[in-house]
């Protein structure tokens, strides 16, 4: 596979305190939730698509406490995040049928997180065609939907 380099995302890998602040707390904060694709908001956490999504209804249940710490969070904190999440798998699966799905939590930055101080997680959506021309010869991925289509596709299943 080809690598597409992007020099100027270190940046917020490096710090992205420094570089913006935290984007989940500012969207936690925001009341537009349309402009940030906010899918749902509970009591202790809220979902969001992603914004730079492995595929099309790539999303995220982010808790709204800011930490990169699992057993920083309480029972009813992870109950929430693991209701929401299978909450949200439903209206996936009922919005764009995928034949699987990857679920998976980065912590710290060598496992990947590219915002390691707010856990998240992700729910990606798996197709066994997934990966086709594009993405193995050129190294790119292709979205049939754009962002708002697939915000609204999930939005009318919750």
């Amino acid at each position: 596979m080809e690598h597409l380099w992007a020099p100027w995302r270190n940046l917020y890998v490096q710090d992205p305190l420094k570089h913006g602040g935290d984007i989940f707390a500012k969207i936690a904060q925001s009341s537009d939730d349309e402009a940030h694709f906010v899918l749902t908001r509970g009591k202790s956490c809220f979902a969001i698509l992603n914004t730079y999504p492995y595929n099309t209804g790539h999303l995220m249940v982010i808790p709204y406490r800011a930490t990169g710490a699992l057993e920083d969070l309480g029972d009813d904190e992870l109950l929430e995040l693991m209701t929401m999440l299978k909450q949200l798998k439903a209206a996936v699966t009922a919005a764009f049928n995928p034949q699987g799905f990857n679920v998976g939590i980065n912590l710290g930055v060598a496992a990947g997180a590219g915002i390691e101080q707010h856990l998240h997680i992700h729910l990606v959506p798996r197709w066994q065609s997934d990966s086709n021309f594009m993405t193995t010869v050129a190294g790119t991925r292709v979205h049939p939907n754009d962002l708002p289509q697939v915000y609204a596709a999930i939005k009318k299943q919750l």
